[in-house]
């Protein structure tokens, strides 16, 4: 195996380009870029004692290579990209989008522009702000403006349909263009004012303002000035909150590091108009890149998906490939940026203030990944097992009366559910109803494929107390996977009979066990179940809707299979069908007025 490396790195290019890097498998488990490939993959084989144990790991698992030469450092850094996405490489830094945060979205397509909170980025037109840190924090942002600016509150469909102003027209929050003749071009006023503000130019906003006061005040017009003068206050107490870091006033954001030789993390620090206005935090475990190429990797995929790039941004290390990332930056914001790392100065304060927001947030991780460890390891020992429960898998079936029977698996990894192992289940093969025969049917779904159905669980989790357990250790057996994980059943108490907390069950033992002081064991197993059990109901729900969705369009007279199929790849859903205008649903092909009029009297 390494004369074969060593054979393939005496060949290797000089040249720039992307180097792909592979196990016994030959499965693509890293990719990387570099403006010299004969030094970069070099680098890896030939210095191992100035290695980090992290990267000694991940090196011996890289059984070949290949390599793609491109004529720059540029393309190699959009190829690497590219390929990233594509293969989605174990220890390639990615990030994950299983949590969006909320954006400010502005469609400026729209006559009259609204704000509305949404948490996908989409490339239709709109003016995104964002992301904001939390819910709660662009919901004041949100509030501020309403209170603030007389931007339209209704939404979309409220604003066609609506036949008179609402009550923010009557308390002086809103225009009402829904109903009114509204000049567009005060309106587009207000929209500019709006998008200062959230681009956080609000001191050149209050300047803007007072100006505007003052010539109202010199024209007598009062109460047009009492007015500004009231916005400029709202805006000056808003200002007021603003932790003011720089004087320059430019947008930057600043990227802050701390690591260990199991995990990374970047903090980035948002300043906009000199105002420290939010953070983020981003966790990287088993990585095989520098600090230089985690933060070169973060950049690209941040800044790809971002609505905003700032003028400048600031890092803790020397980049390579600076100037290449700047390069591509400009092509997106097509105008200047630049990456800085910054020796002295203002600028070095803030790169250690984001440096020391990450060392406090990964201490933090660190220490709350002990107690889920702890908590693992007392779980492994309650219940007298042979491993520590890494996985646990848990199922649950949800149906009424027999209709639209469905199951759901959740998994929980090191005591956290990862969402993007969750399973949903339609039954196929029971044609009543019988909860035990779901369970059986879904079971082997899961289990019943041989190595395809790795990773198995350490252990599984079924609710139903006893009878669902014993069917899940009769299927396991079946499928010869017994020694393989342990089972257990879960039980919610019978408050009839003097039972004060739930039941955990394992097989061959008569009595449930007993957790004594160790009750949060139990509160964790219950939030599993419950996990599972929200899951199952979800999917159950959205089955009975498309089902309760299809009975209804079946009974409007001359609505057959083709113009139901229109209505519902148009409109999505009963709630939106229901909510469409009798011009919305004739304006589709083969629906009539008259049609129209029987579908919305049917959906009434």
């Amino acid at each position: 195996m390494e004369v074969s490396l060593d054979k393939k790195l005496s060949v290797v290019s000089s040249k720039p380009g992307v180097y792909i890097m592979k196990n016994a498998r030959g499965k693509v488990i890293y990719v990387g870029k570099a403006g010299n490939l004969h030094k970069r993959i070099s680098s890896y084989f030939m210095r191992p004692a100035q290695q980090d144990n992290k990267t000694r790991a991940l090196v011996h698992k890289i059984s070949t290579f290949e390599t793609i030469i491109t004529k720059t450092e540029k393309e190699a850094l959009i190829l690497e990209s590219t390929l990233i996405k594509q293969y989605k490489p174990r220890y390639n830094v990615i990030l994950k989008d299983d949590k969006r945060y909320p954006s400010l979205r502005l469609d400026i397509n729209q006559s009259y522009p609204s704000l509305s909170i949404v948490r996908k980025i989409n490339k239709n037109g709109s003016i995104y702000f964002g992301p904001f840190t939390s819910s709660k924090a662009v919901r004041q942002t949100l509030n501020i403006i309403n209170k603030t600016f007389k931007l339209r509150k209704c939404k979309t469909k409220e604003f066609k349909n609506r036949s008179r102003p609402c009550l923010n027209f009557q308390i002086k929050a809103c225009l009402a263009p829904c109903c009114l003749n509204v000049d567009k071009s005060a309106y587009n006023e207000i929209v500019k004012e709006v998008t200062q503000f959230l681009k956080g130019k609000t001191p050149e906003l209050i300047n803007k303002i007072k100006k505007e006061m003052a010539i109202a005040a010199e024209a007598l017009e009062f109460e047009q000035a009492a007015a500004l003068r009231d916005k400029m206050s709202a805006l000056e107490k808003t200002l007021e909150k603003q932790v003011m870091v720089t004087t320059d006033f430019i947008d930057r954001d600043i990227l802050g590091m701390a690591g260990t030789d199991e995990s990374s993390l970047i903090t980035l620090l948002f300043i906009r108009g000199g105002c420290l206005l939010g953070m983020q935090h981003f966790s990287f475990s088993e990585t095989m890149s520098t600090d230089a190429e985690l933060i070169g990797s973060f950049i690209r995929q941040y800044y790809e998906e971002s609505p905003f790039i700032p003028k400048e941004i600031l890092v803790s290390i020397f980049l390579e490939d600076a100037s290449s990332l700047e390069e591509w930056l400009r092509s997106i914001k097509r105008e200047k940026v630049t990456i800085l790392q910054p020796k002295r100065g203002e600028k070095v304060r803030l790169i250690k203030m984001a440096s020391l927001n990450a060392e406090n947030r990964l201490k933090e991780q660190i220490a709350s990944l002990a107690d889920e460890i702890d908590l693992l390891a007392r779980l492994q020992t309650r219940l007298k097992m042979d491993r520590i429960p890494q996985r646990i898998e848990c199922f649950d079936n949800s149906n009424i009366s027999g209709k639209e029977p469905v199951a759901g698996m959740v998994v929980f990894e090191k005591g956290k559910p990862k969402r993007s192992s969750y399973r949903k289940y339609r039954i196929k093969t029971v044609p009543k109803q019988d909860d035990y025969a779901y369970m059986a049917e879904v079971l082997k779904r899961r289990y019943g494929k041989g190595d395809k159905s790795k990773p198995y669980p350490d252990m599984l989790m079924v609710d139903g107390g006893k009878g669902q357990m014993n069917i899940a250790v009769s299927v396991i057996k079946d499928l010869k996977l017994d020694s393989c994980f342990e089972i257990i059943g879960i039980a919610k108490k019978d408050e009839k009979r003097g039972e004060k907390e739930d039941k955990i069950y394992k097989p061959v033992r008569v009595n449930p066990i007993n957790f004594g002081r160790e009750g949060d064991l139990l509160l964790f197993l219950q939030r599993i179940r419950d996990e599972a059990h929200r899951f199952a109901i979800s999917f159950h729900r959205k089955r009975r809707g498309k089902a309760s969705l299809h009975s209804v369009l079946d009974t409007i007279p001359s609505v057959g299979k083709k113009r139901k199929a229109i209505l519902l790849k148009h409109f999505k859903s009963i709630k939106k069908i229901r909510a469409a205008t009798i011009e919305e649903l004739s304006a589709l092909p083969g629906i009539s007025h008259a049609l129209a009029k029987a579908v919305k009297l049917a959906l009434k």
